[in-house]
């Protein structure tokens, strides 16, 4: 089964959002604004040149401390090598930008397996002339050492470091240090299995291959780490990753929906009873989806009880 790079490094960078731009840009980070977050719906970029439509997955919403207004953050996981990708990423920004009238801090997130080094800029200059000097962040996996993140708590690097430069003889040795970063973060299941299934997915151990790390497990890890290994597995692995990936998806997809259903609600009534927040988080996917479209129908509270059915 093809791996779908693009929807996984979407729910990654969505769900953890605030640890991917702490661990890979922290200077802005430290100027982030995160208590309005929101993530804007997919865009659709035409490239006439070109003759092509592409998609902007990841455009998250933020303000900057010491600003007024919002200003937009756009995330390209990049699973491929393009040789004309800066342009594209000129392109996206203008577009967003002449839409959204908003700053944009352009990303890119290279993972797929080369180490040549990839552009982090676009230029349109003349003999006479520099009329363009266009520039964004960049993330590249491949040149980053595994070794380096290890002691760090932060999820996005242990979901990534099987997307990092290490030698095939190191794949054992990756696996047992990424088991041991998860036994210090304080996930619940569904997180845990987004960044197990990622990792696992990215580093392919075979079956029997597993089965050397299980017995490397209780020689490498302390016994309390082995202990704490187990009662991870006990609450998110028992399915098997594949049934586990699919629930962390779902569970974080849901969570998501909630909390952008709530913050809406919130803006247009002013605040929202514990009763009513209870019934929100009770509801599927799907019933979030419904609600959401019925939002602006919503101008007092006895509207959005009559949509959650909830007797007075």
């Amino acid at each position: 089964m093809a791996i779908e790079h693009d929807a996984i490094f979407k729910e990654l960078i969505t769900t953890f959002f605030k640890e991917f731009m702490e661990l890979f840009f922290p200077e802005a980070h430290a100027l982030i604004d995160y208590s309005d977050l929101t993530f804007l719906a997919q865009e659709i970029i035409t490239d006439i040149t070109a003759g092509e439509k592409h998609y902007v997955d990841i455009l998250a919403s933020v303000k900057i401390k010491g600003e007024e207004g919002y200003v937009l953050i756009h995330v390209e996981p990049q699973a491929y090598k393009e040789p004309d990708f800066a342009r594209r990423m000129f392109i996206y920004f203008s577009r967003l930008y002449e839409k959204h009238q908003k700053k944009v801090l352009p990303i890119a997130v290279f993972s797929y397996d080369s180490k040549a080094e990839e552009p982090d800029r676009y230029e349109v200059t003349f003999p006479f002339l520099k009329v363009l000097e266009f520039n964004f962040y960049k993330v590249q996996l491949k040149k980053l050492s595994w070794r380096k993140y290890i002691k760090s708590n932060n999820p996005v690097a242990a979901a990534l470091l099987s997307k990092m430069d290490y030698s095939p003889r190191e794949r054992f040795k990756l696996k047992l240090e990424f088991l041991r970063m998860v036994t210090r973060m304080q996930l619940d299941p569904a997180k845990l299995g987004l960044i197990t299934a990622i990792f696992d997915t990215y580093l392919g151990l075979s079956p029997e291959e597993e089965k050397e790390v299980e017995e490397m497990l209780h020689k490498e890890l302390r016994p309390e780490e082995v202990a704490k290994v187990m009662e991870l597995r006990t609450s998110w692995h028992t399915k098997g990753w594949q049934e586990g990936w699919q629930e962390g998806l779902e569970q974080g997809r849901r969570e998501k929906a909630q909390d952008l259903v709530i913050r809406q609600l919130k803006k247009r009534l002013g605040c929202l009873s514990p009763e009513i927040e209870g019934r929100i988080k009770s509801l599927s996917l799907e019933e979030l989806d419904e609600l959401a479209e019925k939002i602006f129908e919503v101008t007092s509270e006895s509207d959005l009880r009559r949509l959650l059915s909830i007797e007075h």
